[in-house]
């Protein structure tokens, strides 16, 4: 039985959340989950150094397999959306310059892998993150989010990603989770 190292990723520019979760057969246990910090006063050059250097210390610590980042939803603020998007480019700069697999999931696709449901509250996606991975308490909000993301990676990820790789050398491909000739 193979393990897989997983570290989820809930990008943000102040605050950026972690998760590492190791799959064994179909057991997922938990490594180890925070958060990186950036100061109020720092720029956004700052920020951004701050956040690729946190998850290059995260990867170097923990050697994850593969990567798993929550991609970025349109906000009612569009300068809200422009900087969530500068600090995922932090996040996936960091994650292909140490040379990981990585896959984006919405946070629908996320919360349906976690819940069950797409529409499902932070407070939902936490207590299920606490019950999959048998913790003895909750996570913060930033760093249940990047577990549920490596949770959803470990479900659905790995085997679609092998399945779309299988599919594609036999001339099919994988559309909405299914096989298309």
């Amino acid at each position: 039985m193979s393990t897989i190292r997983i570290l989820g990723i809930d990008p943000g520019l102040r605050v950026t959340g972690f998760g590492v979760i190791e799959k064994h057969g179909g057991r997922l246990v938990y490594v180890a989950s925070g958060c990186i910090k950036s100061k109020d006063k720092d720029g956004l050059p700052e920020r951004i150094k701050t956040l690729f250097a946190g998850l290059g210390e995260v990867i170097a610590t923990y050697g994850p397999d593969h990567a798993a980042v929550e991609k970025v939803f349109v906000n009612v603020n569009p300068q809200s959306t422009l900087l969530l998007g500068q600090a995922r480019g932090a996040a996936l700069s960091a994650l292909v310059h140490a040379g990981l697999p990585v896959a984006e999931y919405t946070a629908l696709q996320v919360k349906q892998a976690v819940v069950g449901q797409g529409k499902a509250a932070k407070e939902q996606v936490q207590h299920m993150v606490v019950k999959l991975l048998s913790l003895p308490g909750a996570p913060t909000a930033d760093a249940a989010d990047a577990l549920a993301c490596a949770i959803c990676h470990a479900h659905g990820g790995l085997g679609l990603g092998a399945l779309g790789g299988l599919a594609k050398a036999a001339g099919y491909r994988v559309r909405g989770g299914r096989l298309i000739g």
